[in-house]
């Protein structure tokens, strides 16, 4: 009798169980407006079943309804409450039915930890809670299964944005003889690629700039002689993805600074601490990372620190770096809120970097942030003057971008270009600690600026070229002589390497689609000392302080039919990295580029390798060839 009244009691409980179920499904479709089908959805309920809902990016077209599936066997989510931003610069802590109208959440996408990529929507009158240019909201899942007792963080609505790249295609050298650019010392492209592939999600075309993760690497290019602030290296070897051609590198070595030939240092922190900047991977971030450079401070260096969000204000006057817990305690201090006022910022952060300026030293605005600048001056154009005027001080700018979601790409790279400066992005304390510790001479002190390179190529020997990255680099031919016009800066110790595909003269003619022209074919260069010259590499440069360039020319002789497994190592390390970054572009002129190859012309390129960058690298692009299948 007792068992039979236990079996019937249990038949009760799962009949309430699933009609209750069944009414909270019901309920939520009749209720609830469903999320577009291509959207992907959250799962909230995870450990012991409680969240808090903490402030990020929600776009307005996302307020709605994003379904959320229970896949653990765990209690309903119990929410606490919600923090409610409207962009106008007032947050409410509201209970969560208030602010948000509903907590019921179903869906079919099953939670698999940090790693899970999904938009987030908001049910019921959330709507009116944010306004509408959408507001900001975050999940924080708390304890237990899955997360093992660890916090995860849902992901902030991909509001990420990169400038388009209209990709390099072989030229003529009878058309097109000379190919200008502008160097380029940005590393942000390479850690944030390995970011988004860490978080298995494919990088976006314009994310992948493959001058940058050439760059982000160190060469064992030799050191530059005499005055001259940096040395210039030629390779020619055949071509690992297209063996008919040939691949071409121009490395370019800055002279390395020692520690006590470092000049003194006048740094403005610029930093920040707006409502976007408040997840685990930005403004705490950003404060461990200022952290570690202010421990390589000494007593000769002045640090100044301007914060921005709503409003901008200096929170440290300039401080010897020598009274380091000062300026601890001041990076302590930084708590974020607020909407995006990026303009009067950077304007206050020149003001104090100009009225300290050290004409014996170093003057740096340091600028910390997302990108994600919606009040105040906001466009391109009105930031790009800004800048612009700025840099006429002799103030250099390096960009740190950082986070996901609503990561601005574009206009941190334009800010960094624009400001005689670099940018990189934060996507971990070890990449703060190689960014500003290890690679400190490079990110903060300037040796040579508005540095170009321009290639004419013997139609001879050289059927028709590409260069290899750089896209948004290219200059106009008559630009190289052109002292007016701005190009990058290069840093103590850094390497920028460059590499051209070039095709015989004989492969050219074979596949032209136009005809042979009547005047021009045929025509031989001139002097049989230039008929062995593949090309002839001229760059120029202006000291830091200066305004007239110097010039530098190199003539390249034709070296023969060389095997690429006989070129130098840091050859063949180039042609892998570039490999890589033609098979997540899925670029057209690829040939046989792939992450399988990538990962093969990485053998024996390692080196030295102190800090495991290169072999680091092996890794990604197994990552990547899971992710993309290729």
């Amino acid at each position: 009798s007792v068992r039979r009244d236990m079996k019937a009691r249990n038949v009760v409980v799962i009949v309430v169980a699933v009609a209750v179920n069944a009414a909270v499904l019901l309920g939520t479709f009749l209720f609830v407006p469903h999320a577009p089908a291509h959207r992907p959805a959250i799962v909230v309920a995870v450990g012991d079943g409680r969240l808090d809902l903490l402030e990020e990016e929600v776009s307005p077209d996302l307020v709605e309804s994003v379904p959320v599936e229970v896949r653990e066997n765990l209690p309903d989510p119990v929410i606490r409450d919600a923090k409610v931003s409207d962009h106008n610069e007032t947050d409410s802590h509201l209970p969560f039915e208030e602010s948000l109208g509903r907590k019921d959440f179903i869906s079919d996408a099953p939670f698999d930890g940090p790693s899970t990529n999904a938009a987030i929507g908001i049910g019921g009158g959330a709507g009116g809670a944010f306004g509408a240019r959408g507001g900001r909201l975050n999940l924080r899942a708390h304890g237990g299964a899955p997360g093992q007792g660890e916090d995860w963080y849902a992901p902030p609505v991909d509001r990420e944005s990169y400038d388009a790249i209209d990709k390099n295609v072989f030229r003529s050298p009878r058309d097109h003889p000379l190919s200008t650019f502008s160097i380029d010392v940005d590393t942000a492209s390479m850690s944030n690629v390995r970011n988004l592939i860490e978080n298995r999600r494919i990088p976006p075309e314009g994310a992948v700039r493959i001058e940058e993760m050439l760059n982000y690497f160190q060469y064992d290019y030799p050191q530059p002689e005499g005055d001259v602030p940096f040395s210039v290296t030629t390779e020619i070897a055949r071509c690992p993805w297209n063996p008919k051609h040939r691949l071409v590198l121009i490395g370019v070595q800055g002279k390395r600074i020692e520690t006590e030939n470092v000049p003194p240092r006048n740094l403005v922190f610029l930093l920040d601490v707006s409502g976007s900047m408040t997840s685990p991977d930005k403004l705490p971030l950003v404060q461990a990372a200022m952290k570690l450079l202010t421990k390589q401070l000494g007593e000769q260096d002045r640090v100044s620190m301007v914060v921005y969000a709503g409003a901008s204000g200096v929170v440290l006057e300039p401080t010897d770096g020598s009274r380091k817990q000062t300026i601890l305690a001041a990076i302590d201090r930084l708590r974020g809120g607020g909407s995006t006022n990026a303009g009067a910022g950077i304007q206050l952060a020149y003001d104090l970097a100009r009225k300290n300026f050290d004409e014996e030293g170093i003057n740096r605005v340091i600028l910390a942030t997302d990108g994600d600048f919606n009040v105040g001056i906001t466009s391109r154009s009105a930031l790009t003057k800004l800048i612009v005027r700025e840099r006429e001080s002799g103030v250099f700018l390096t960009v740190l971008g950082v986070g996901r979601g609503n990561l601005k790409d574009s206009q941190m790279e334009m800010l960094a270009d624009r400001g005689n400066g670099n940018y990189a992005y934060l996507d971990s304390i070890t990449e703060a600690e190689k960014v500003l510790v290890r690679d400190a001479s490079g990110t903060l002190i300037t040796i040579a600026k508005d540095v170009k390179i321009q290639v004419e190529f013997n139609p001879d020997l050289v059927g028709s070229y590409r260069l290899i990255g750089y896209e948004n680099r290219k200059l106009a031919a008559h630009d190289f002589n052109d002292d007016r016009k701005d190009a990058g800066e290069i840093g103590g110790g850094h390497s920028v390497t460059a590499l051209y595909e070039i095709t015989s003269p004989e492969e050219n003619a074979a596949n032209s689609s136009v005809d042979p022209l009547r005047y021009q074919s045929g025509r031989k260069t001139d002097g049989p000392e230039l008929q062995d010259e593949v090309m002839f590499v001229k760059l120029r440069y202006k000291q830091p302080t200066g305004d007239r360039s110097r010039l530098i020319q190199i003539p390249v002789g034709d070296p023969g039919n060389v095997s690429f497994g006989t070129a130098s190592r840091d050859f063949r390390f180039a042609a892998a990295v570039a490999t890589f970054g033609m098979a997540l572009r899925q670029s057209e002129d690829m040939g046989n580029a792939s992450f399988a190859l990538a990962k093969e012309l990485l053998v024996g390129t390692e080196g030295e390798d102190p800090h495991h960058e290169r072999r680091a690298l092996g890794e990604l692009i197994d990552k990547a060839a899971t992710l993309i299948g290729n």
